[in-house]
């Protein structure tokens, strides 16, 4: 009868969600180990196994991925450093902390940009604005909305199922949810274009964002210091309550057009 064995190793190099998927899918792939659990604080891999790991092995297939290494050694202090789209600071900041990322224009600016530009192209639609539409403007924003987001999430599938897979509660247990998610999004993007089914296009955009926003609420009451996937594996944006705000707003958006229909 074989014996497992679970053991704690410290991984370095993994900077987002998308290097612990990387890492995740090296080790479950790797002889001997029964279940590998990957994530940015420390530990940052608990390995359940059948038999007596190759380290030197493992580290050459993490090497042809990234920069990431396996070790015995526990290193708590050392985390990897929460990535930024601004200017680097001279200390890395621990992945886990009591109190959520400061929210500022220049961490969101590519968020404030898109959403900018999908609010202005949307208002331009009904130019000269002699019979200027609310409702229009809405739906023309929603389905620019879902088509911009979901393009940067398809830029990279895997990154953005990785790190989606962190916090939303369906992808939590259920992980091709995070593949089909930006499909999903893309086709409510083309029925608010083409005014498909109002309807029922409401009613989906409700129930998929409605229960998208629950995981992004959880972690930001339990303070967790994530990566946002909204704009897939392109930008490193925090987890916050900005995120909460655009899923929310989106349904109200939907809400209110279902009420008006």
């Amino acid at each position: 009868m074989e014996t497992m064995n679970q053991k704690e190793y410290t991984i370095t190099g993994m900077t987002c969600d998308g290097c612990v998927a990387s890492v995740k899918k090296v080790l479950e792939n790797t002889k001997g180990v029964v279940e590998a659990q990957v994530q940015l604080a420390y530990p940052q891999a608990t390995i359940k196994t059948d038999t007596t790991l190759n380290l030197e092995e493992i580290n050459q297939l993490l090497k042809a991925k990234g920069k990431y290494a396996i070790s015995e050694e526990k290193k708590e202090a050392d985390l990897a450093p929460f990535p930024s789209i601004g200017k680097p600071k001279t200390q890395a900041q621990p992945i886990v902390s009591s109190s959520l990322p400061e929210i500022s224009i220049n961490t969101y600016k590519p968020l404030i940009i898109i959403v900018s530009f999908i609010a202005g192209v949307s208002l331009l639609t009904q130019y000269p604005f002699n019979d200027f539409s609310g409702m229009l403007w809405m739906r023309h924003f929603m389905a620019g909305f879902f088509l911009v987001f979901s393009f940067f999430k398809l830029l990279n599938l895997e990154g953005f199922a990785g790190s989606y897979h962190m916090y939303d509660i369906v992808a939590v247990k259920w992980k091709t949810w995070g593949f089909i998610y930006p499909f999903v999004e893309l086709g409510l993007g083309v029925a608010y274009l083409i005014n498909f089914m109002p309807l029922y296009t409401n009613i989906a955009t409700v129930i998929v964002l409605g229960v998208s926003s629950i995981g992004v609420i959880e972690s930001n009451i339990n303070k967790r210091k994530i990566k946002c996937a909204c704009l897939g594996d392109v930008f490193n944006l925090p987890m916050s309550t900005v995120t909460i705000i655009e899923d929310l707003t989106m349904v109200g958006m939907a809400g209110w057009m279902l009420f008006v229909i």
